[in-house]
């Protein structure tokens, strides 16, 4: 036991990385990390990092599996750049990671993942506990796996079974060092395990607070780090909550402000598959989930429940959104409202399905036969999506359209506080429902919206015809005249730009003219604001313009284009954007910032980039 008295330093935000075998529990413990600190009313973002192998040999670097989490007292918009303090549960773990690690900074390491047969796996040459590899760092080695089996042995476990406890007893280690309380962990525990596996809630309980006793009492951790600072979140009660979760809580929300029942028809695909599963948890709600044998039977179930009066889901992601093309085609002929959300990640092909990125652009723009023009929005953040979720329901009802929503694997595994939203603060949905005793002309349209209305099947006197073919203007018969496709085209692309006459401004934070504007869109946000603002600061004069919609563009666009001396776009692909940019408003120079490496972007690089345009003559 140390005789030192324990001290306190004082930060204002953290970056935290959990780091293991895929066995390990990292996912888990980083998420108990992060919901505790929610619940002390820190802010947050997490970054989680699954191997793209579903069995990566264990002990190996394709194998290890992370969790990072920024926590703080301040504004927290982006997971962080590089860890504070890094967990590495095995050899593997700080071979995977140590390279995002600055001098000085703390590393937790668990000394019996460091043995000879892991240094091997892990593709050491020497142990770096011993060979002076770490010397710049703060090193805390703790032999966690056998005093987790110690502190576990009067339970009657095996060997094996006492191991996976590990990953609490390092939690309670890391609980103790930012004096985080275990009291929201022990509830997780008995409620998840208490009834099925009493044995299985007490030996991590028992971990839990083994690896907080060890922590408060080794010489390694003298020091206890408390987060303080002055949030500027907007009153309400708020809560953590992960992307993928947030946009199934946006269809549902907007089911019960439209009254039409949910039907989500889908295959699973990472990342995508928990939206489906968080769908399936609210029957109640009248939600319908339907796991499809392949996306094309995911896709037409979902057309089919459309024509049948739903609120009409589909989820994918890049390979599965190719798949779906033909049949949101179909969509934009028949005019019928979808809402497919992409969450995207690597490509191409299979690429890689674990890691995030925003390459599906040009597919969702253009990526159907004819001119098959569809509403196309995207989410900024894992809390956000719950917002634009919303609106893309809204927008496909409304508008009678498909809609494709884009967030993507950083924003749907990742998690912020989100405001609980009271139902009636959510605006209407009032979809076009075609009335018994109206007079019916399937393709007549709506002067504001140019939409067409909603025949539901079995009202009386509302039969028509509906398919692939091209449609009469009115009568909605197959037509073959030239003057007619003509139009036909014309009316459905009008449609979709007329839902700009339906959309806020597009806003810019920072600077509203000046030297530098810096565009973005999607998940990039919370790092493009983050550089913006660190900019400003340092007396640059820079903005950010950062798109949610994307397809309509919002109608002053091109007036905040011009207030700028010079544009870049920065985006996670090689410059979809900004070439959408240089079709739409060919008159402005883009410069652009790409990363396509499966993470996100960084402050320091953006800023470095940034000061590199700003300081071009």
């Amino acid at each position: 036991m140390s005789s030192n008295k324990v001290t306190s330093t004082e930060v204002e935000k953290v970056v935290i990385k959990f780091a293991g075998d895929s066995g390990d529990g990292m996912q888990l413990t980083g998420t108990q990390f992060s919901g505790t600190s929610a619940l002390l009313g820190n802010d947050l973002a997490t970054f989680p990092d699954y191997p793209a192998e579903i069995r990566a040999p264990q002990g190996t670097v394709a194998g290890v599996s992370g969790f990072q989490v920024h926590i703080g007292g301040t504004d927290i918009l982006t997971p962080g750049d590089n860890p504070d303090v890094l967990v590495a549960m095995n050899a593997a773990a700080l071979k995977a990671n140590l390279q995002w690690i600055k001098a000085s900074k703390t590393i937790i390491v668990d000394t019996d993942s460091f043995k000879k047969k892991d240094l091997a796996k892990a593709g050491w040459e020497s142990n770096p506990l011993e060979d002076h590899t770490l010397d710049a760092y703060k090193v805390i080695k703790a032999p966690i796996t056998s005093m987790t089996k110690e502190a576990l042995k009067d339970l009657g476990l095996d060997a094996k079974t006492m191991a996976r406890s590990k990953n609490m007893f390092t939690l309670g280690m890391v609980y103790w060092m930012f004096s985080r309380p275990c009291e929201h962990t022990i509830k997780f525990l008995n409620d998840k395990f208490g009834k099925k596996a009493p044995i299985v809630a007490e030996a991590n309980i028992k971990a839990l607070k083994a690896g907080r006793n060890f922590a408060s009492t080794i010489e390694a951790i003298p020091n206890q780090i408390k987060i303080v600072g002055t949030q500027t979140l907007e009153k309400g009660t708020y809560r953590n909550v992960m992307g993928n979760q947030a946009t199934a809580w946006g269809i549902l929300a907007a089911s019960e402000k439209s009254g039409r029942d949910v039907f989500l028809g889908s295959y699973p695909i990472t990342p995508a598959t928990e939206i489906l599963q968080e769908v399936a948890k609210h029957k109640h709600f009248g939600a319908k989930a339907f796991q499809a044998e392949d996306e094309i039977a995911g896709i037409a179930s979902t057309i089919g429940a459309s024509f049948a009066g739903s609120l009409p889901v589909t989820t994918t992601s890049g390979p599965g959104l190719a798949l779906k093309g033909e049949a949101i085609g179909l969509a934009v002929m028949t005019e019928l409202p979808l809402v497919v959300v992409n969450v995207q990640r690597g490509g191409p092909s299979t690429g890689l399905p674990t890691k995030t990125e925003q390459s599906d652009l040009m597919q969702a723009l253009y990526g159907r036969n004819g001119e098959s023009p569809v509403a196309v929005i995207a989410a900024s953040s894992p809390s956000d999506c719950f917002d634009f979720a919303f609106q893309s329901a809204k927008v496909a009802l409304e508008h009678m359209t498909p809609v494709i929503l884009l967030t993507d694997g950083y924003l749907g595994n990742g998690s912020a506080p989100w405001k609980i939203v009271k139902m009636d603060e959510l605006p209407e949905i009032v979809p076009p429902i075609a009335k018994e005793g109206e007079e019916y002309l399937p393709y007549k349209r709506d002067a504001e919206k140019l939409a067409r209305k909603w025949a539901l099947p079995g009202t009386p006197g509302l039969e028509h015809r509906i398919g692939g073919l091209e449609k009469d203007g009115v009568t909605g018969n197959v037509s073959y005249v030239p003057e007619n496709h003509q139009a036909m085209t014309e009316a459905r692309d009008n449609k979709i730009k007329k839902i700009a006459d339906f959309l806020p401004d597009l806003h810019v934070d920072g600077a509203q003219e000046g030297d530098l504007l810096v565009i973005g869109w999607g998940g990039t946000k919370g790092s493009l604001l983050t550089t913006v603002r660190e900019m400003e600061e340092e007396g640059k004069s820079i903005g950010l313009a950062h798109f949610n919609f994307i397809n309509p563009l919002q109608r002053n666009v091109k007036d905040i284009l011009g207030k700028y001396k010079k544009i870049i776009v920065a985006e996670l692909n090689l410059g979809q954007f900004a070439n959408y940019l240089r079709m739409n408003f060919p008159e402005f120079k883009y410069e652009q910032y790409n990363k396509v490496q499966g993470l996100p972007f960084t402050t320091i690089e953006l800023k470095e980039a940034f000061n590199k345009i700003l300081d071009e003559k």
